[in-house]
């Protein structure tokens, strides 16, 4: 069966450090099909789930949801999805069908965008008779500062647009929502407990930042009220992918 990253904030809480940050762990797979399929056999056993983004889901399209579905592993689908209603609709739908746990939509689509990912993510799980996706809008990404955010006209600091598109995202009823670790802590107060609270821009202490600008160590980012961490190149460009896990677990 594959594991689900459903279950309140307070179950994430339950177990010693380096059990919360395995359980918690998330693997981009942003590469080609060849490299992510080789990635994830090497990585079974030591992370229960798998993130498949814009260039890896581009690439291979629906069926490497189902290629690592059926090894095993929980998948996000993070393509960000930003459109019309409709076609968010139609996109939720067939990303929950290809057995997605988890899937994300832009907050800034506004919320008759998010409601409607949250039909299609119902409907397409409904008709293949599986386990409903968990809908996650993403609020400010973490590649952005407070100078890039100005540069699109938003006329607030990162941290404060994610308050406002985190309280949308709540009256939109999608899942959960994705942020910097460093305004985990004011979404999860915004949230509650039992909502999915999910953060890119994690590093270990040992990794480089690389195009991120808003970041933090695994630990701070589930201290500050994260359920789950994304982790990408500090796992999947290390000579021993499966080593550089345990490293970031041991590391607590």
């Amino acid at each position: 069966m594959v594991p689900r990253m459903t279950g309140d904030a307070s179950m994430m809480e339950s177990g010693t450090s380096e059990e919360r940050i395995r359980r918690s762990l998330i693997v981009a797979l942003d590469t080609d099909p060849h490299t992510a399929l080789s990635l994830a056999r090497t990585l079974h056993g030591h992370v229960d789930h798998l993130k498949v983004g814009m260039t890896l889901f581009y690439g291979e399209g629906p069926g490497i949801v189902r290629q690592l579905t059926e090894m095993g592993f929980s998948v996000f689908v993070d393509l960000k999805l930003h459109d019309i209603p409709h076609q968010v609709y139609g996109a939720a739908r067939e990303i929950a069908r290809a057995g997605a746990t988890m899937f994300t939509v832009h907050s800034s689509g506004g919320r008759a965008m998010m409601e409607a990912a949250v039909r299609g993510a119902c409907e397409g799980s409904a008709e293949c008779g599986s386990d409903t996706p968990d809908v996650l809008a993403v609020t400010v990404l973490t590649s952005l500062d407070a100078t890039a955010v100005a540069e699109v006209g938003i006329p607030r600091s990162p941290a404060e647009q994610v308050e406002v598109l985190t309280r949308l995202a709540r009256e939109s009823g999608v899942q959960g929502v994705v942020c910097s670790p460093r305004e985990a802590s004011a979404a999860r107060a915004i949230l509650g407990t039992e909502a999915l609270l999910v953060t890119p821009g994690v590093r270990p202490s040992w990794a480089d930042a690389d195009d991120q600008a808003r970041i933090a160590t695994p630990a701070d980012a589930l201290a500050a009220g994260a359920s789950h961490l994304v982790i990408g190149r500090p796992i999947t460009g290390a000579s021993q992918p499966a080593s550089a896990v345990e490293r970031i677990v041991k590391e607590g």
